[in-house]
């Protein structure tokens, strides 16, 4: 990888929000967050999506290293506006789901023929169809005029099947957590779900087994939270982990009812 100089390398720099993992800032047009064993794989996969007509994740610009922060990733900063809990109104719209789960289905209709030698940051699940996001959610979606345009933060990529960042997903946005602060009913999140999976349009993922999915995702996000929560000092993680075990143990309550 090479150290870029650029127009702002001399920019002032300002912390973006988020950032559980890790502080990652803004520079002028750049995003820079600190670099891993799994970077060159994640460059790649951001090159291979751009040059494949998929504009809609960062272009990778390499690293560069200074005595303050040590080495640090380079990414293109994609404008728009990026929701946050408490998710505003406009993210619960279907012009929302409808363009959030087809940014979803592009990213995986390229990242489908990415090169996927690692090392990757997360675990590789079978069966590999995809390199997955492994966080796709609105809170890592760029939104323009209220319709997804880019999915970032895509360091936690690895390959893996269709289903698991699908899953992740309609957690997120239909939602299916037992959180009812986005105010739909038991039958509007139905309804979402199934427009879920008629957006992504792959008839082999049902409804029960996408819910089965996300209830393992779940599951293994709440195992490594916890471990996060220690490695990271952030108790904050902590109670995110006990939101997925409580939620995946819903999940699968609805499986099994009648």
């Amino acid at each position: 990888m090479t150290t870029p100089g650029g127009e702002h390398a001399h920019e002032a720099e300002r912390v973006l929000a988020g950032g559980n993992m890790g502080p990652v800032s803004r520079r002028g047009d750049v995003v820079l967050r600190t670099t891993g064993p799994w970077t060159p794989a994640v460059h790649h996969l951001l090159a291979h999506c751009r040059a494949q007509g998929m504009d809609g994740v960062p272009e990778p610009r390499g690293v560069e290293t200074d005595e303050r922060h040590g080495e640090r990733e380079v990414l293109e900063y994609v404008d728009g506006d990026v929701p946050a809990y408490p998710m505003p109104p406009w993210s619960w719209t279907p012009e929302a789901l409808d363009s959030a789960v087809d940014l979803l289905r592009r990213f995986h209709r390229v990242s489908a023929t990415a090169d996927r030698t690692g090392p990757w940051r997360s675990a590789v699940h079978e069966p590999v169809e995809v390199v997955c996001h492994n966080d796709a959610a609105p809170y890592n979606m760029v939104f323009r005029d209220g319709r997804a345009v880019g999915l970032i933060d895509v360091d936690h990529a690895s390959p893996g099947p269709r289903i698991w960042d699908l899953a992740y997903l309609a957690y997120r946005i239909v939602p299916l957590t037992i959180d009812r602060a986005d105010g739909f009913t038991d039958a509007q999140r139905q309804a979402r779900l199934n427009r879920v999976l008629t957006t992504y349009g792959e008839p082999a993922i049902t409804a029960d087994r996408l819910l089965e999915t996300a209830a393992e995702r779940l599951d293994e996000l709440a195992v490594f939270s916890v471990a996060k929560a220690v490695e990271l000092d952030n108790p904050e993680l902590a109670d995110h982990a006990a939101l997925y075990e409580r939620d995946a143990m819903a999940i699968r309550a609805r499986l099994s009812a009648p």
